[in-house]
């Protein structure tokens, strides 16, 4: 069962997985659902006491079989699900730590995307702007 916040909101929790590309470039892990047909970045529910931060690091190991430390925390969302409920989603950054891509019920395809590139594969505008703040946050991290 799904935790609701004190607002009446579905909480979930995601990850923005990141690696080093070819030439110096960053990409991004996206993953395709079956159920919906569509390419999103990796989320789920959390389950009733549970923190935002385990659930992202536990939904995305679920959907991706990626072990993963977290980092910095990037932009939240906030939409209306399929059965008409309010939902917020946090989102983390996310580098793998171990763990290998297997197909499964949620999941059935991951693909590795260059970051800039990766905006144009997205079925959903909300996932833009978790992008964004993912791009922000590479950047951040590369000056400092």
């Amino acid at each position: 069962m799904a935790e609701v916040n004190a607002a009446g909101e579905v909480r979930a929790s995601g990850g923005v997985v990141l690696r080093a590309g070819p030439m110096g470039s960053t990409e991004v892990l996206l993953v395709h659902r079956p159920r919906y047909d569509d390419w999103t970045l990796p989320k789920g529910k959390a389950e009733v006491g549970e923190d935002d931060e385990i659930c992202a690091l536990r939904e995305v190991e679920e959907e991706t079989g990626l072990q993963c430390r977290l980092g910095a925390e990037l932009a939240t969302t906030r939409y209306t699900d399929r059965f008409g409920r309010p939902k917020i989603v946090r989102y983390w950054v996310m580098d793998v730590t171990g763990g290998a891509f297997v197909p499964n019920d949620e999941v059935d395809q991951v693909a590795w995307v260059d970051l800039g590139e990766a905006g144009s594969r997205l079925t959903y505008d909300r996932d833009l702007e978790v992008l964004t703040a993912a791009a922000g946050a590479t950047v951040d991290r590369v000056e400092r």
